[in-house]
């Protein structure tokens, strides 16, 4: 019981978007200065165990069905937390200074409660629990991580190919253009190219990109026809905050990691040391384990739950939140991280420069 006892902790992340949008004031930072202030130091305290589950409690914890009510929760909760907060938009005098405050805050949850509960969501082989990962990634506009995600990053992850692993040197601005930009791409190309294998035309109904997108402008359209054009530009306001929460959580978890070619366009597969990972006991908790990323791409399928340390994944310096604030200031994320890469890159032989 403990065990997804614990997650309930996640719910922190809504419950302070909650207080935010609600309390209004300089309360509307309630949720920037918690997860991105206090997070990070406690962090520095509560670093957090490399302990794994035995194979007993892994097998009894995985058929566990309260972890998976767990992320299911997040859909009306995230949905309710959008409602409300266009409810305010439309309907209260905000003041110019609470503005940044709420769209942060609601922008936080687009990408927590959203992209990354729908990435967990996005792995699972049942088709309800996919259409809910699409409805997350709808609330922040981002429909076609579903189809690159899948099918595009984690095939290609850690080489050169992949839009979303982030180049030795490379900043995180040029990042977000970068891989915001390719992934678009190749989720287009990826569809496009199963109409043809189908014998269907590209832009055909069957075409999820052409689903995907279409749903989006229908979504702000509505919006900004029913509540208007103030409410529309809050609601893509928030929705690119999420985006960009999503991708510098990229950028950070695969930073100068590459893979082995062993012929041209055959790389090694994906092993543990492929993605940086970080046992911080809270960014675990509040993250779904998204933080134990080197077991999620080894082996895609294996629930949050279960996700385990390998001594060879490399570690962050620091967890998620903490890396997070110093990938917008590159001059420190290269001073942090490049040593971190070298230390990597002695231990275990591995290249590093992408």
């Amino acid at each position: 019981m403990f065990r997804s006892a614990k997650y309930l902790i996640a719910y922190l992340v809504p419950a302070l978007v909650g207080f935010s949008l609600f309390t209004r004031g300089i309360w509307s930072y309630t949720t920037l200065m918690v997860l991105f202030g206090l997070v990070p130091v406690l962090e520095q305290v509560l670093r957090g165990s490399d302990r794994n589950l035995t194979e007993p409690e892994e097998q009894r914890v995985a058929r566990d069905r309260v972890f998976d009510l767990l992320l299911y929760l997040n859909v009306p909760i995230q949905y309710g937390l959008l409602a409300y907060f266009l409810w305010i938009v439309t309907t209260q005098v905000i003041a110019p200074y609470e503005w940044p405050g709420l769209i942060l805050s609601m922008g936080i949850s687009c990408g927590t409660l959203g992209i990354n509960v729908a990435h967990e969501l996005g792995h699972r082989s049942k088709p309800y629990e996919q259409r809910m990962a699409q409805a997350l990634l709808l609330t922040s506009l981002y429909l076609h991580f579903f189809i690159e995600h899948n099918r595009g990053h984690h095939k290609y992850v850690a080489t050169p190919l992949d839009p979303a692993t982030a180049r030795y040197g490379e900043h995180v601005y040029a990042f977000w253009w970068r891989s915001i930009r390719d992934s678009l791409r190749s989720a287009w190309h990826l569809e496009a190219t199963r109409m043809q294998k189908e014998g269907r035309p590209v832009w055909s109904p069957a075409n999820q990109m052409v689903q995907f997108m279409s749903l989006q402008v229908l979504v702000v359209a509505l919006i900004g026809l029913v509540l208007g054009p103030l409410a529309m530009v809050a609601f893509l306001a928030v929705a690119l905050v999420g985006i960009l929460l999503l991708e510098t959580v990229n950028y950070l978890e695969h930073y100068g990691l590459l893979r082995r070619e062993l012929r041209p366009g055959t790389y090694e597969r994906v092993l543990p040391r492929h993605s940086w990972n970080s046992n911080r006991t809270i960014g675990r908790i509040l993250l779904y384990e998204l933080t134990r990323h080197s077991d999620h791409h080894y082996l895609a399928s294996r629930k949050y739950q279960v996700l385990r340390h390998f001594d060879e994944s490399p570690e962050l310096p620091g967890g998620y939140p903490t890396m997070i604030l110093l990938a917008l200031v590159p001059p420190l994320w290269f001073a942090i991280m490049h040593p971190a890469l070298e230390t990597y890159q002695t231990r275990w032989a591995q290249p590093i420069r992408g």
